[in-house]
């Protein structure tokens, strides 16, 4: 009978770390944070708030539709709207119909989230550490304190890059759709023999969604010329991933959500880019994308890409940072000449 991974001996872990290491390829403490990010997943949709909360980004493309090929270590997930704000909705449409209604919206999300994660799912995740005879430590983080952090107690210990710690980061200004569920298991479970590691049932944010979100979070920060790119190079090397899977041409082709998105960020997400006129998300989608940045601001996400690949994030392929901005460069075509043809 196989033995719960959480029930062996830190002697046994720490060694079972190392041999799922020289099977995977993965770097030892990479492979233990992801086993708590499945965790943290799996006592999330095994209660309640499995109803209202939508697993999304590029913990989802790795972990549920593995179509990127590097360690994601956050969990982001989507309240939705229409729980937490219903009084605030027109005819329960989650879009709103005016400046002043996303004020609104924005406020009351912001003034009710963090209480909602500090009082709902903090008690959620307490109860699950209880039961399961696990210490962790829960603090709420974040400028508007929409985020939890699960500090676990690591065995293993990398460059730094990647902290012992997985950080819940909640949004609340979209239903998260589309979306469904999908089994996810630990990346060291096929290495591991006699051993059961936690699995889990997220419901998850279709996949070309998520390009299209980066697609356009990857145009504001070409726009505004940003000058810092930390840890936020690892969504170009994901659009690049998500291009080379049989998702692309489904999400490139689908105009209808591009237009969705814009229209969702216009709303809720208004940018300016770096000479102060508005952005126009419904424009960038329809033909004018921009994905691949220029001076500091490259400079910046080629910083970050090094780091990210010195703590072993991309550990089975490391694409260099030139080739994926290149691959950048054709995605942004793609798009650019589909758009003018729609």
């Amino acid at each position: 009978m196989a033995e719960q991974w959480f029930a062996l001996s830190r002697q046994d872990q720490a060694e079972a770390l190392e041999v799922a290491a020289a099977r995977t390829g993965r770097p030892a403490h990479l492979l233990e944070k992801d086993i708590w990010v499945v965790w943290v997943l799996s006592a999330i949709y095994g209660c309640e708030l499995s109803r209202v909360l939508t697993f999304k980004g590029g913990t989802s493309l790795s972990k549920v539709y593995r179509i990127i090929d590097r360690f994601s270590e956050d969990i982001d997930l989507t309240y939705d709207i229409r729980e937490l704000v219903p009084d605030l909705l027109r005819d329960g449409n989650p879009i709103p119909e005016s400046a002043s209604q996303e004020k609104k919206i924005t406020s009351g999300v912001r003034s009710r989230l963090p209480e909602w994660v500090d009082k709902t799912v903090k008690p959620k995740l307490e109860s699950a550490l209880s039961q399961g005879g696990l210490t962790a430590s829960l603090t709420m983080a974040g400028k508007e304190h929409e985020k939890l952090l699960v500090g676990y107690p690591a065995l293993k210990t990398g460059s730094g890059y990647a902290a012992a710690s997985i950080q819940l980061e909640f949004g609340a200004r979209a239903t998260g759709e589309p979306h469904r569920k999908h089994p996810v298991a630990c990346d060291a479970a096929d290495a591991i023999e006699g051993v059961e590691f936690p699995t889990a049932r997220p419901v998850t944010m279709a996949a070309e969604r998520t390009f299209w979100e980066k697609v356009t979070a990857a145009h504001v920060y070409c726009r505004q010329g940003r000058l810092r790119g930390e840890r936020y190079s690892r969504h170009w090397y994901d659009l690049v991933a998500i291009a080379r899977s049989g998702y692309f041409e489904a999400a490139v082709g689908d105009r209808d959500l591009a237009n969705k998105v814009a229209e969702h960020k216009s709303m809720f997400f208004a940018e300016k880019d770096d000479r102060g006129a508005k952005i126009d998300y419904h424009s960038a989608v329809s033909g004018s994308i921009q994905l691949v940045p220029a001076g500091d601001s490259l400079t910046a996400l080629k910083r970050d890409y090094e780091a990210m690949l010195e703590d072993g994030l991309l550990a089975l392929h490391q694409p260099e940072f030139a080739a994926v901005m290149e691959s950048c460069r054709e995605i942004e075509r793609r798009i650019n000449d589909d758009g003018y043809q729609g």
